[in-house]
């Protein structure tokens, strides 16, 4: 399947973004790639004709070059977070997600597109909604994830890149929209059966589960399917499976 989109990821390196990649090509999307090592892409993406790789640092990138790698991309796709190791979780940058999200908004200032840029942005069901939205978090839990976000800079990080969406960009700016997908305890698998809510299903103390593989595919989807974005876009839709995850591997 062919589409008529061109997507510019972010991390699409990791867990989850290479499973973006992959899926992306896949669909026959093409798509451009910033990453920091391009020996740490998927083996099947490497090489592929629909694949351009830029190998920078996206926060110390000119904001001309930016730019410039921005064009003709109508889609933005950030799957960017912190490595799972003490480095990763304590070490800079504290604010990876919310500085690079910032950086891209600038940049299309810069040079503002014809039609606006669709941004979806990995998130996590440990961040809000704005103004207590989601009804289902209570006292208790907006108070640990309070605690956890000043101890653990991720935690902050992610949040503060929704705010900024939320907040500062909003839905009538007329050059980026967006979506943050918030998927919950992030396990392996194919793509199965999952479904998208509107807000949480399940407490931060008794989680969820969505396969990484699911995730790609709802961000695929709204890359590509305009239905899907109009459905999507300005919220932060959550993101489970309907099927148990799959066994641990025996050690």
């Amino acid at each position: 399947m062919s589409t008529d989109h061109r997507v510019l990821l972010l991390g699409g390196t990791g867990r989850t973004g290479s499973r973006v990649l992959t899926q992306l090509l896949d669909r026959g999307v093409p798509v451009r790639a910033i990453v920091r090592s391009a020996q740490r892409l998927p083996a099947t993406a490497a090489g592929h004709p629909l694949l351009e790789v830029v190998e920078a640092d996206l926060l110390t990138m000119p904001t001309a070059a930016l730019v410039a790698h921005l064009d003709g991309c109508d889609t933005v796709i950030s799957c960017l977070g912190h490595t799972i190791s003490a480095r990763g979780l304590f070490g800079a940058p504290h604010l990876l997600v919310e500085r690079s999200i910032r950086r891209v908004h600038e940049a299309i200032e810069v040079r503002p597109p014809a039609a606006p840029v669709r941004l979806i942005l990995m998130s996590s069901v440990s961040v809000h909604l704005p103004d207590r939205a989601d009804t289902r978090r209570g006292r208790g839990e907006r108070a640990y994830l309070g605690a956890l976000r000043a101890v653990l800079p991720p935690a902050r990080d992610n949040q503060r890149a929704a705010d900024l969406l939320a907040r500062e960009v909003g839905t009538a700016d007329p050059h980026l929209q967006w979506v943050a997908v918030r998927p919950d305890t992030l396990v392996e698998g194919d793509v199965s059966a999952y479904d998208v809510h509107e807000t949480l299903v399940a407490s931060i103390f008794r989680p969820d589960h969505t396969r990484m593989a699911n995730v790609a595919h709802l961000m695929g989807e709204l890359a590509t399917d305009d239905a899907t974005w109009q459905r999507w876009r300005g919220r932060m839709p959550v993101v489970v499976d309907t099927e148990a995850p799959l066994p641990a591997p025996s050690p």
